[in-house]
């Protein structure tokens, strides 16, 4: 599996502000991070409609979490972002090739699907971030 780069992308913002738990705007983010502001401000404002995020207008304002970093499943967020996360075809389409009813493949492909789904499904924001915790000293 590979993430797509908006993917990537709603993943550091949401570990930003969990780790400094507070509002961030895009441009603090994309500074942090070197990325590009404007894919950023597309990234965020996907995350609000998902319901991970919440913008906050005025003076103060920015981006901050929509719920505790312990309610955000990092398998959810990529879910989310990603669609389908099928390795093949097959995974997911009955008979689609023509060894597919007899193909031990397929399932060796199905139970690693599962595995990896469960696995990020158990992972919490909080389990990558430290709530409040400074990103900066991940830097050194």
């Amino acid at each position: 599996m590979r993430l797509a780069l908006h993917t990537d992308y709603a993943l550091r913002t949401l570990m930003f502000l969990a780790g400094t738990q507070q509002r961030g705007s895009v441009g603090q983010i994309a500074e942090f991070y070197g990325i590009s502001r404007d894919h950023l401000a597309k990234v965020v404002q996907r995350l609000a409609r998902e319901g991970f995020v919440r913008s906050v207008r005025g003076v103060g304002g920015g981006v901050e979490l929509a719920m505790p970093a312990e309610d955000i499943s990092v398998g959810e967020v990529i879910a989310r972002f990603e669609g389908s996360m099928h390795l093949l075809d097959c995974v997911s389409i009955d008979n689609l090739c023509v060894i597919q009813p007899g193909c031990k493949l397929r399932h060796v492909l199905i139970e690693a699907e599962r595995l990896q789904t469960e696995y990020l499904n158990s992972v919490r924001l909080s389990d990558v971030v430290q709530p409040g915790h400074d990103l900066v000293q991940l830097m050194k």
